[in-house]
């Protein structure tokens, strides 16, 4: 893998991250389980260095989408319990090999998962059923669930060790009465489940926003996503941040009029007095969305926020120092305590996901306390 440390770096806050761990862990009742999602490179935090932290921290699960990431995790000596959210159909031989609990969203799924097992002889191989209560994504409807738990009546090679839905909004005041429909549709074709079953998995519908604003639903376990990352459903409760994108300044250089236009198309555009534009080594490649060309985006240097300046490169993008005193290798932070990651969603008109999970592998991640 390309490291590029000299230069760019993405921090992940130890301290931070226990905290944000601590403040969700303290809204549960002891018993309630606690998975937390390391999926997409765990937000673009680095999946391996952040499960472990979740592991020593006591997380109960740790959830993946595809079993490409849950193999990572086995391959790096991650121990916990690892449930793999989009499981598909190909990988079953070796999710059953890496001892990953896979998600299943349809009888299809559950049947070729069934054959896999059978073959190996294996029985009570833990699985986790996917119900669709409103998202409508994946996930079996009601009028699938009669068919489903005949099957299970049968089926000898699985055991359901949780039964889970996802809500479409929990984020959201103004959905609120639809958030309580699907949960109140969750608990009825969970029960009707176990009750087919003969014995009652786990249940779990809560996400991080689910978590914080309807903690009486937290059932048997729940699903810490964004929040662990430092991103709070709660306008005015502010987490712990946990990931600083940081980079160092490559080149200073004072430009006159005369000597025409800064970068690709010649947008940058320099002052009548002269410009002074540091160059920094972190473009659209590295996550710098391109629509923070052109003064949109503003990054921190020496206690100033300054802004781009022309178009943002590949590999590089230029910002306006002008009057500051600013040198080769001083830090620059392109997001962190300020800017926030939230304040970057907002002048995107996106969401703070997006751009955490943007910032690829090139980019080392180093935990610092």
């Amino acid at each position: 893998m390309y490291i590029n440390s000299d230069f760019s770096r993405l921090e992940i806050n130890l301290n931070g991250c226990l905290e944000n761990y601590r403040y969700f862990r303290s809204k549960l009742e002891d018993k309630t389980k606690l998975l937390v999602l390391v999926k997409a490179n765990a937000y673009g935090h680095g999946a391996v260095q952040f499960a472990s932290l979740m592991e020593e921290a006591g997380a109960d699960y740790l959830a993946v989408a595809y079993p490409v990431e849950g193999f990572e995790l086995r391959q790096a000596g991650i121990k916990a319990p690892i449930m793999v959210l989009t499981a598909g159909t190909d990988s079953f031989e070796q999710i059953v090999n890496y001892g990953l609990e896979p998600g299943i969203p349809n009888m299809y799924s559950l049947k070729v998962l069934c054959n896999v097992l059978e073959k190996r002889g294996m029985t009570d191989f833990p699985v986790h059923i996917k119900l669709d209560t409103g998202m409508h994504r994946l996930g079996f409807m009601t009028e699938e669930l009669a068919e489903l738990m005949e099957f299970l009546k049968t089926c000898r090679s699985v055991k359901v060790k949780s039964v889970y839905s996802h809500l479409a909004a929990s984020d959201d005041p103004s959905c609120d009465e639809f958030t309580l429909g699907q949960i109140e549709l969750f608990q009825k074709n969970a029960d009707a489940l176990s009750e087919s079953l003969g014995y009652k998995p786990m249940y779990h519908v809560l996400n991080s926003a689910g978590i914080e604003r309807f903690t009486q639903y937290q059932f048997d376990m729940v699903r810490l996503g964004i929040g662990i990352y430092g991103v709070s459903a709660i306008p005015g409760n502010k987490l712990a941040p946990v990931a600083s994108f940081k980079c160092k300044v490559l080149q200073v250089k004072t430009l006159r009029p005369e000597d025409g236009t800064i970068g690709y198309g010649r947008h940058g555009k320099i002052a009548p007095e002269g410009t002074v534009i540091a160059t920094i080594p972190v473009g659209y490649a590295d996550g710098i969305d391109r629509h923070l060309s052109r003064g949109n985006g503003r990054f921190m240097i020496n206690g100033h926020k300054v802004p781009t300046i022309g178009n943002i490169c590949m590999d590089m993008c230029m910002l306006d120092v002008t009057g500051l005193d600013v040198k080769v290798g001083d830090t620059v932070t392109i997001f962190g305590e300020d800017p926030t990651i939230t304040d970057l969603a907002e002048v995107l008109g996106t969401i703070p996901y997006e751009i955490l999970t943007s910032v690829p592998r090139r980019i080392e991640r180093i935990i610092v306390k």
